[in-house]
């Protein structure tokens, strides 16, 4: 697709919050609650917040991060222009209110906004960070996905306006949700790896890498959205995100109340809900399937792809990757705010039928041979399947993939993954077929980004090669079209790559943040203004 650079994320790690309203107002209050206020007792100010994260992020540079752990990182210490709540609305942040307008969108910012480190934070830092996002040589985490090079952005006083030279449908959200960095760190970003420069609630106090980050909350804090100011009854004093790379573990730390929150997804949860802990959770693709389409792989055949995902029993194998919590794919699109979800999805996904797999591999030109496996010019039909090590309902569900296969005749290499090896074999040595393999966007352009324009080796994110043009067509038309048509072509388009198997969306389940003696929204991470400690 011609507008989009490289989208600077990984895969599982597509978190660009994308979505569409018209406009917003300032709103007042003082201590609202969290959504999903449960009663189980009075909010108590002060003492330690404490989440375990799974993976340590790496760095916290708000700019190029793209791991799972440094986005959540992120959202400790900057904000946005304004806040997505975990039903996908816009709600007043940095900006009071907004107007949309014909190529532009023009905010009003809240006045005596902040940096940590007490310098003002003005229309003209917003305008600099749309600016540097928009220009391709940096190379950010919203380039592509939600900045394009056509935007640019200039401030008047308090008010900032963004134009673009193409029709945006998505302009609010992709403009509004851009997580905003404070002057000194825009001027020297190589210090943002260790420390943070943004006007959040919390600021980073002081960190020990691979271990513990702690946050201290600010004094001065008058922004947030509903009104929250650092005086609103419930919040911590202090965050404490702690890297804690064992789940069950994790489990453990929450039962015994020595952490508020971690996100739990394999058998844990039964202990958990058993306890009755409280549970704010987001779509999972955790069953999502991709595939290597580069020449040599042999899911580069369309009916090679298609035999695949026709021999599995969606039912058997969606409970077994989701513990039990299975349900039905709505989009590929999974994350906050849920853009273009609704009323979806318009593809059809193939009825289990093994004796048609076969036919499929049969016209494909592999065919049975000695010993009940299928070959073609005298080599085997192999399948290296890859999935996510730590995750621990992949492995069982994978051995159920494997075990199917074998009855179809094609030889299944299951390769478990670390983050290392996800890396290096995604993007670097494409060694591998097919898998347990999710991207996590919150918009359909960043879904584009995967499965339209440059590959790795060009710089993209396209890492399985897909060359789809109806899917093209249809997402360059979407890109650029009116608010009221965009999301039917957008969905027409998700349809054109499930229906040629360019991914097979075999089941999602919610993905559940455990909480102890806390209430908080998570709309895709935990959001700090909401936290409130439970007495």
């Amino acid at each position: 697709m011609s507008r989009h650079g490289k989208a600077s994320a990984t895969v599982a790690v597509i978190l660009a919050a994308t979505g569409l309203t018209a406009c917003g107002s300032a709103q007042s209050g003082g201590s609202a609650a969290p959504a999903g206020r449960t009663g189980a007792g009075t909010y108590v100010s002060g003492g330690v917040f404490v989440k375990a994260i799974s993976a340590d992020p790496g760095h916290l540079d708000p700019l190029t991060g793209v791991s799972l752990a440094a986005r959540e990182m992120v959202g400790y210490a900057y904000e946005s222009l304004v806040y997505s709540t975990p039903d996908g609305k816009f709600e007043p942040w940095l900006a009071t209110r907004w107007e949309l307008g014909e190529k532009k969108i023009t905010y009003t910012l809240h006045d005596g906004v902040t940096c940590s480190d007490g310098k003002p934070f003005t229309a003209q830092t917003a305008a600099d960070n749309i600016n540097y996002h928009a220009d391709p040589k940096h190379a950010t985490f919203y380039y592509g996905s939600q900045i394009h090079k056509g935007v640019s952005a200039k401030a008047e006083g308090n008010t900032l306006t963004v134009t673009t030279k193409e029709n945006d449908p998505f302009l609010l959200a992709n403009t509004g949700t851009v997580e905003m960095v404070c002057g000194a760190g825009l001027a020297d970003p190589a210090k943002l790896k260790t420390t943070t420069d943004g006007t959040g609630l919390y600021a980073l106090g002081g960190s020990t890498p691979g271990s513990t980050y702690t946050y201290t909350k600010r004094k001065d804090y008058a922004w947030g959205p509903k009104g929250v100011t650092s005086q609103t009854k419930g919040l911590p004093d202090s965050l404490e995100i702690r890297v804690v790379t064992d789940e069950s573990t994790a489990a453990n730390l929450l039962l015994s109340s020595e952490i508020n929150a971690a996100v739990v997804l394999g058998t844990d949860r039964k202990r958990l809900d058993g306890a009755k802990l409280g549970s704010v959770g987001v779509r999972n693709p955790v069953g999502e399937m991709l595939f290597n389409e580069r020449a040599e792989r042999p899911t580069s055949d369309p009916l090679v792809r298609q035999a695949l995902v026709t021999a599995l029993d969606r039912k058997a194998i969606g409970d077994v990757v989701s513990d039990g919590s299975a349900t039905d794919s709505k989009s590929l699109v999974v994350k906050n705010p849920l853009l273009c979800v609704a009323g979806g999805p318009k593809w059809t996904l193939p009825a289990t039928d093994l004796a048609k797999a076969g036919s499929l591999l049969d016209q494909a030109g592999w065919r049975l041979g000695a010993g009940g496996k299928r070959e073609k010019d005298g080599k085997p039909l192999t399948v290296k399947f890859i999935y996510d090590a730590a995750t621990g309902t992949h492995a069982p569900a994978a051995e159920l993939v494997q075990q199917t296969w074998d009855e179809l005749g094609v030889t299944t290499k299951l390769s478990a993954n670390d983050a290392n090896a996800w890396s290096e074999q995604l993007f670097q040595t494409f060694d591998w077929d097919t898998g347990f393999v999710q991207i996590a966007p919150g918009g359909p352009v960043t879904v584009s980004t995967f499965f339209a324009g440059a590959t790795p080796d060009k710089g993209g994110n396209n890492f399985m090669f897909v060359d789809n043009p109806e899917y093209e067509a249809l997402a360059e038309k979407a890109a650029t079209a009116t608010p009221e048509t965009t999301c039917d072509l957008w969905q027409q388009a998700e349809a054109a790559l499930v229906e040629r198997t360019d991914v097979f969306p075999l089941a999602d389940n919610e993905q559940r943040t455990y909480l102890s003696g806390v209430e908080l929204e998570q709309p895709n991470f935990v959001a700090p203004t909401t936290i409130r400690m439970l007495g």
